[in-house]
């Protein structure tokens, strides 16, 4: 289970809780900027992005793994040089999604999209990081009229380019779960969640999931009851929406005992282990592929 912080506060209180990692979120992100969630490097720059990723991973001693949107270039090239950048920040992990961002061709032709990712852990590699690359299918989300054959076809080419870890969010039922761990396996593949499917996390690793992200849900529940507290006060004028909050101490303090710990010196050489991305104990063999 990895939840996706959208800052520094989120991403402490999700380490307090004694999740084993987390995952930035591009959607949480661009909320608290104020801006919409979009794939157009003009909405959330690459540099935005690799300052809200650099935060995070330097705020908690956990694996931190980036959204890292389309890998930020219009050529392999290009993603290549992104992925450098972001291996720098200092995550363990990093995912590359299939979507172009132009609606009327949602998603890069396969031998394109697979050059990219090519790109992307060919990059890794040279950085001598053992940083895992995530890829994801984006079919569901653009609206593919056969998504469940489409992803499983992409995500099956994307473990021959050497991802590690493989995602096409957007499936909720058993059935479309199974086939797509089916079609990766041995590799992990990562669900995402973002609301109640009416299964446990226990059922959804039953189901072969080695690996549950939320994206923006915890962001959005921050919201939900933000904008519920405000609705209410302006146009009831009624307080009813600040009942029941999480006591300012209990956060407050929090933050303050770890204020000391935020302030010693970073060691040299944090290690950037990978455990509680998904695959910890993953073998790669791309020297056989």
């Amino acid at each position: 289970m990895i939840p996706n912080p959208w800052d520094v506060g989120s991403a402490r209180y999700l380490q307090h809780l004694g999740f084993p990692a987390l995952a930035t979120t591009s959607a949480g992100f661009a909320f608290s900027r104020g801006l919409p969630d979009s794939g157009e490097a003009a909405v959330v720059s690459r540099d935005s992005n690799l300052a809200y990723v650099a935060d995070i991973a330097a705020a908690v001693d956990l694996p931190v793994s980036a959204d890292f949107m389309s890998g930020y270039g219009a050529t392999p090239a290009d993603v290549a040089e992104s992925v450098r950048r972001c291996v720098a920040t200092g995550v363990a992990g990093l995912s590359i999604e299939d979507s172009t961002g132009d609606p009327s061709r949602p998603l890069y032709d396969l031998p394109v999209a697979v050059e990219r990712l090519r790109a992307a852990r060919q990059a890794i590699d040279r950085s001598g990081e053992d940083v895992l690359l995530t890829a994801r299918a984006e079919c569901y989300h653009v609206g593919h009229p056969d998504p469940l054959p489409e992803s499983v076809r992409r995500l099956r080419a994307y473990v021959a380019a050497g991802a590690d870890v493989l995602f096409a969010p957007g499936p909720d039922t058993p059935d479309e779960i199974e086939a797509l761990v089916a079609a990766v396996t041995p590799r992990p593949l990562n669900l995402l969640v973002v609301r109640d499917l009416g299964l446990h996390v226990d059922e959804i690793a039953a189901l072969g999931v080695r690996r549950i992200s939320v994206g923006g849900a915890l962001a959005l529940a921050a919201w939900t009851g933000f904008v519920r507290a405000a609705r209410t006060l302006k146009s009831e004028g009624s307080f009813a929406g600040l009942a029941q909050l999480v006591p300012y101490a209990e956060i407050n303090g929090l933050f303050s005992a770890a204020l000391p710990l935020r302030q010693a010196p970073e060691p040299a050489g944090r290690p950037r282990a990978h455990e509680g991305l998904g695959a910890a104990n993953l073998e790669r063999r791309r020297s056989h592929e």
